[in-house]
Parts: structure tokens; C-alpha cells; sequence
């Protein structure tokens, strides 16, 4: 097999499975919150009485990376930007208005900086260059056989594109409004569980550390912003199990 065709084979597989595989790293990113919750000397949380902005900080990169994909969810028409996990690539048309006038892969980035705020919990310098790294690898695959995918469906119309647009960082020198209205009933049935999920796993985080210290001085905030977020996606989830309020129609451009 060309290694061109290997790496579209490995992008297909991990494209599957792109929602799960990342949990590996949380559960690295969790002993070693561990560690720094025992031992207090990695290079990032000390000295001590500026934890708080610290968590606060990585809490808002992963809210940035929420907002992102909300942004680009939002406004793009039906069967293109979504989790097509079981399906695998689906592309009715190209997107490259919006946020796709400014990066390639704008969800990818939001799935990054979502990522990277959890990973940024424990503190540990080399653990989040490694988080980094191990993304860079992983998603490399997946952008790479999504663009395989784009570019024998729509050919030089893929290509001019591309040609202009960078890959994974932002450039605004091209951008380009919408052709379309902001959907939020689109956002809300596809990205219902993207801001619990950020949510729980700062709260886990909150109590898995104050549990080994045994010192119940939890965050409260951040605890009732869980508490919240975790009775919208439920009944955010209730009404599209029962309605079709939630559901992604099939959007006419401008």
C-alpha cells in the first residue's frame, strides 16, 4: 500500500473514533493532577495563591475552543462539519465562508483548545507539550484524509480553496461573511453535550484533587456552572428525543 493511501486508512480510523481516543490522555492528565495535588512542585502552579487563575485560565481556553466550534457549527449548512462518527466523511458542499474563510479546520481547533484545558490541570510543562505533540500526530491523520475525501468530491474548486486558506492556524486576511443565518437550533441539538462535558471534567478534576488532600474546599462556582450545564443537556437531550425542534434541517444560502 502507498503510504499515501496508509495515511488516508489511518485518518479514516481515527476519524471513527476521534471522541474517545483523546480520554487516554485524560486519564494520564488525571494521575499526574494527582501528583500535584500531593506534591505542589511542578513549575506551573506554584507559587500557590495564583492556582486559581491558573485553573481559571485553562477553564477559558477550553471555553474558546467550545466557542469555536459553536461558531463554525452554527453556521454551516446540513451534512458538513459534524461527527459523522458512524458514517464516516459526509460533505453535501464546501464550506469556505465563515470560518472556513480563516482556517480549514476550524472544529479540529476547538476540539484542540477544548482539549488542552483539561490537559493544562496538572501543571506539568512537559505534559502539555507532549498533549501537543500526540495532537499534532493524531489529527494530522484525520485532516489528512478529510482533505483526500474534499478534494477527489469537489477537485480545483477544493484546491483553490486550500490554496488560500491555512490549515489549523488562523489568518483573517481573507475572511469572508456567512451566506448563511446563525442556526442555533442546529448548535444546540449538535453541541448540547460539548459544554457539560467541559464542565464535568473540571468539577472531576476539583474533587479528585481536594479527595486526596482530604480537604473539602471544593470550587463552588464551578461546581453549580457543572450542576447547571448538566440540567441543559438533559433537557436539551429530552426535547430532541421527543421533538423535532433540535434537529438539522437543510439550510438555502442567501
Amino acid at each position: 500500500m502507498a503510504l499515501h493511501e496508509e495515511f488516508e486508512k489511518q485518518g479514516n480510523w481515527l476519524f471513527k473514533y476521534r471522541s474517545y481516543i483523546p480520554l487516554v490522555l485524560l486519564s494520564f492528565a488525571a494521575v499526574l493532577h494527582v501528583r500535584t495535588e500531593l506534591h505542589a512542585e511542578t513549575l506551573l502552579q506554584n507559587p500557590s495563591p495564583y492556582k486559581g487563575y491558573y485553573e481559571a485560565f485553562a477553564l477559558f481556553v477550553g471555553l474558546v475552543g467550545f466557542l469555536i466550534r459553536v461558531y463554525t457549527v452554527g453556521y454551516t449548512p446540513k451534512n458538513t462539519s459534524g461527527r459523522n462518527t458512524a458514517v464516516g466523511q459526509v460533505a453535501d458542499t464546501l464550506n469556505t465562508t465563515g470560518v472556513y474563510s480563516v482556517v480549514r479546520h476550524p472544529l479540529y481547533l476547538g476540539n484542540f483548545l477544548m482539549w488542552l484545558g483539561p490537559a493544562m490541570l496538572p501543571g506539568n510543562i512537559w505534559f502539555i507539550l507532549s498533549f501537543c505533540f500526540f495532537f499534532c500526530i493524531y489529527y494530522e491523520r484525520i485532516m489528512y484524509a478529510e482533505e483526500q475525501f474534499l478534494r477527489n468530491k469537489f477537485g480545483n474548486a477544493y484546491l483553490t480553496w486550500s490554496t488560500r486558506v491555512p490549515t489549523f492556524i488562523p489568518t483573517f486576511r481573507h475572511f469572508q461573511k456567512s451566506d448563511l443565518p446563525f442556526n442555533w437550533r442546529k448548535v444546540l441539538g449538535k453541541e448540547k453535550n460539548g459544554l457539560f462535558a467541559l464542565f464535568l471534567i473540571f468539577c472531576f478534576f476539583d474533587i479528585l484533587g481536594q479527595f486526596v488532600k482530604e480537604q473539602p474546599n471544593y470550587n463552588l462556582p464551578l461546581l453549580v456552572m457543572g450542576f447547571i450545564t448538566g440540567m441543559v443537556y438533559l433537557v436539551l437531550k429530552v426535547i430532541k428525543s421527543n421533538s423535532g425542534l433540535l434537529h438539522d434541517v437543510k439550510r438555502s444560502r442567501n
